[in-house]
């Protein structure tokens, strides 16, 4: 762990401010405060919990190796193919969005060690032992997801506690302190403790770019789901359905005449857009949004915009595509009319050729632009990272349903979110007979609804193998010269590599298989 706490020690220029800076977090800084003058009152703590620990969470590396990897994306016009290995299934220690991933976390874990060890200098006052504690059980459960995305994307199966997980630490290192990968059950009391603590402690608070109960039960829904405790799954997700008070967005209302590429398009891409669907991708409404990495239009330092990882200037035409939409997806998309994704995940300048799979210059000819992050008023690239809404609840509600040989209540989870997408009808119920039929039909509803929102991979790993389902992008993806897919079980579908930086720092730490 030498090279990844190297990254996060404290800096005074990072604590009192509600920004971060990570130059400042290289290297220790001339004037740097110990713990026992940074951490005095329950203020410094509130201060460094939104300075430090909030304004580093970041997710755009599990949204950007996911899509790359799988079948969510496709080689835009601009792309130079100098940084295509992922993308043609090159997957080794020197990647750096898994690499990304990993010290990401890690860095997210002492952050918040940082915060629980300046919390113990803490006596609060009475009146001030409710703010303490919620303070402290928002930066736990912040930790507590760190490491189940760990886990999800690091251990070859988040199913068994007796597979090897991820290192464990409950303090703050010194900067060569090297520590081993444990088994999954010791990870899984570290995230439990910080639950029960969480659930004990938390308080009302409606603010959904910060850790509320919402945060909780959505997040134990997914993480139950994971470890396949169907029932806790089940009885957390529904707590956010009846607790939360949000209900799926509509995908209305749509400007009249609207069809792909036109006035009425570009309408509803606009980030003035009156579209329900659509103002929650423009961040100008929360709509059914659980927690939100909030991304506003004035600059931070550190902070990436994550349409920047698809396109170089702009979402449109003229904006420099590096990556367009996977072409299977838009299929999928446009497979069924009526549905508002085909129109608010691409933009209006997209150029779709018919011809697409024969005409050798299918890359300049048919460029499927994303519009999905479509950025703010300022900030073209810039957009929140959603890292729960409550159409992820449906699936969680429909897989915890398929798992209980209930496949009418799962086909009622899966018309429920269809019907909310399309503007022009609703859905037919569909009807499963098995449970690798209902999977395939959920994996493909989890594939239209969370696109690039990181879920891909993890998808498929998870429910692949059952539902027979592997990476299944068009030959037009790619240079028609590489493979499409992976077989579903080879070991880049188990697991990430331990980055390079961790191996070479850490001679206790175990490699994943096949890496």
């Amino acid at each position: 762990m030498k090279n990844i706490f190297k990254t996060t020690t404290l800096a005074v220029v990072t604590i009192f401010s509600l920004s971060s800076c990570n130059d400042a977090l290289d290297i220790i800084q001339d004037g740097e405060l110990p713990a026992e003058l940074t951490f005095q009152t329950t203020a410094d703590l509130d201060r460094y919990l939104n300075g430090a620990v909030y304004s580093n969470v970041d997710n755009s590396n599990e949204i950007f190796l996911s899509g790359q990897f799988t079948d969510e994306l496709g080689m835009g016009p601009q792309n130079s193919e100098l940084q295509l290995s992922a993308h043609q299934f090159y997957l080794d220690v020197t990647n750096s969005y898994a690499s990304g991933i990993w010290i990401g976390n890690y860095g997210t874990i002492n952050r918040v060690n940082r915060l629980l060890d300046g919390a113990k200098r803490i006596t609060p006052t009475a009146a001030q032992q409710a703010s303490y504690n919620d303070i402290v059980a928002q930066g736990r459960l912040i930790r507590a997801f760190s490491y189940f995305t760990l886990l999800s994307y690091f251990s070859t199966d988040v199913k068994s506690n007796s597979a090897l997980g991820v290192m464990v630490f409950d303090n703050v290192p010194v900067v060569d302190e090297v520590r081993p990968r444990v088994v999954n059950s010791e990870v899984f009391s570290v995230i439990d403790a910080d639950i029960a603590f969480a659930e004990a402690n938390l308080t009302s608070n409606s603010n959904y770019y910060r850790i509320t109960k919402n945060f909780l039960n959505a997040f134990k829904a997914r993480y139950y789901l994971y470890r396949g405790m169907y029932p806790q799954a089940k009885a957390a997700a529904e707590a956010v359905l009846t607790g939360s008070g949000l209900t799926l967005t509509p995908a209305t209302p749509v400007p009249t005449g609207l069809a792909f590429g036109n006035s009425a398009h570009a309408s509803l891409n606009a980030l003035a857009t009156t579209n329900s669907y659509k103002k929650l991708w423009v961040d100008t409404a929360q709509g059914e949004i659980i927690f939100a990495l909030n991304r506003p239009s004035t600059p931070v330092a550190g902070w990436g915009n994550i349409a920047s990882l698809f396109s170089t200037n702009t979402s449109s035409s003229s904006g420099s595509t590096l990556y367009d939409m996977g072409r299977k997806t838009y299929n999928l998309l446009s497979a069924v009319n009526g549905d508002i994704r085909r129109f608010a995940f691409l933009d209006h300048t997209s150029t779709v050729s018919a011809n697409y799979a024969t005409i050798p210059d299918y890359r300049v000819k048919d460029v499927l632009i994303i519009d999905k992050y479509a950025g703010k008023t300022s900030q073209p690239l810039r957009n929140d990272l959603k890292v729960f809404r409550l159409s992820e609840m449906y699936f969680i509600l429909a897989e915890c349903a398929v798992e209980a040989n209930d496949f009418t209540t799962a086909a009622t989870r899966i018309k429920s979110v269809r019907d909310a997408r399309n503007y022009l009808a609703a859905a037919t119920l569909p009807v499963y007979t098995s449970k690798a039929q209902a999977y395939t039909d959920i994996l493909l509803e989890r594939r239209k609804e969370l696109y690039l929102e990181g879920h891909r991979y993890l998808d498929l790993k998870r429910l692949g193998a059952i539902a027979g389902v592997a990476i299944d992008r068009d030959p037009t993806d790619d240079l028609k010269t590489i493979p499409v897919t992976i077989p579903i079980d080879d070991y880049r579908m188990k697991s990430l590599p331990i980055p390079r930086q961790e191996t070479q720092g850490n001679p206790t730490i175990q490699q994943n298989p096949g890496y």
